[in-house]
């Protein structure tokens, strides 16, 4: 299992200590570092802006939203990126939902899957430097109607590498599917070893399809697993059930929020609906306060730094994830510890 380190998001704004803590990874020797966006801070800018410090740990994004721009104007991004980072990068992507895609972006939602398939199939048309033409549901390159003066072109930029990962953010079984298909690599959300033969058999039907573009053993699984260290395992548990709160109450619109699928598969039904109802009504507080610590410790490592390396090879490294991305930054002596236990 390799080890990577993943900022997020934004909030407010950014994050304090991103620049320093990449640089650090950089020299640790962590595989990767990993951006995102949802609708506010983008993920590209500041991959850019961080990763020109370092030298080594290639450079994600977990994820670029699909719906943020054309397939064409992410593969330009990638080919720029990669170059500038002399091939460390990976582009990973997502369908997001349905609030945020259609509320935020102004595209529309439906077939999430078909959608994947025709965006990735452009990007690599783009990779490999051929003339774009593409005549799908979704994508038609050139365009349909309009001035009737597109023509179909190819980059004008020579990509460094023909073959730029892509990995597919996903968390139903069908997409987890679509991802070992076409994808190189699978970016899960809310992993949970208590989901991995669930995981496994999605992966497995994805690799058996004549189209698969690679098997299990050459497929990356990344996912950014919280890390909290504290004596005291409620207290560190408490700095991550407003974040579960929000993914589980509110991200999605109810009755169609595949965040908190991922935790009724595990198990938790009662629980999301308690939690949904809570935020949905405006107790946020609440709702973080009904999520039981069993719940935190499914997704997430919390707790005195001797419990979370026991668990990351007594649970974690059974998995098949593939590369661990630290979604917190503990003190170095700790961070060590962490570090030592996913790799060794």
């Amino acid at each position: 299992m390799k080890v990577g380190l993943g900022s997020g998001y934004w909030g407010a704004g950014p994050p304090e200590g991103t620049a320093e803590q990449i640089v650090e990874a950089d020299r640790l020797g962590f595989d990767s570092f990993w951006t995102s966006e949802a609708y506010g801070s983008d993920a590209l800018t500041p991959l850019a802006w961080w990763g020109a410090r370092t030298e080594q740990i290639r450079l994600g994004t977990a994820i670029c939203q699909m719906s943020a721009r054309t397939p064409t104007a992410l593969a330009m991004a990638a080919i720029t990126l990669d170059h500038l980072s002399a091939g460390r990068a990976i582009i990973g992507i997502g369908a997001s939902g349905p609030q945020v895609v259609e509320g935020w972006y102004g595209q529309p939602y439906p077939r999430p899957l078909a959608r994947t398939r025709e965006y990735i199939e452009v990007m690599r048309q783009v990779f490999a430097r051929e003339r774009v033409e593409f005549d799908g549901e979704f994508f038609q390159l050139p365009a349909h109607g309009g001035a009737g003066l597109g023509k179909a072109l190819k980059s004008t930029v020579h990509p460094l590498r023909e073959d730029i990962p892509i990995f597919l953010g996903a968390e139903g079984p069908k997409n987890v599917a679509l991802a070992a298909e076409i994808a190189d690599g699978w970016l899960p959300l809310w992993f949970s070893p208590k989901l991995d033969e669930f995981y496994r058999d999605a992966l497995t039907a994805g690799f058996a399809t004549k189209a698969a573009r690679r098997t299990v053993d050459s497929f990356e699984v990344s996912s950014t697993i919280w890390v909290i260290d504290h004596d005291d395992v409620e207290v560190a548990a408490s700095f991550i059930k407003p974040v579960l709160a929000l993914y589980i109450g509110g991200m999605g619109a109810k009755g169609a929020n595949f965040h908190q699928d991922v935790f009724v598969r595990m198990g938790w039904e009662d629980v999301c609906k308690e939690v949904e109802h809570l935020y949905l009504a405006g107790e946020k507080e609440q709702a973080a306060s009904a999520i039981p610590l069993e719940l935190v410790e499914d997704v997430a490592l919390v707790g005195p730094v001797d419990k979370i390396c026991e668990e990351i090879e007594g649970k974690w490294k059974q998995t098949c994830l593939t590369t661990m991305i630290l979604g917190g930054w503990p003190a170095a002596d700790t961070r060590n510890r962490i570090v030592e236990s996913i790799l060794r």
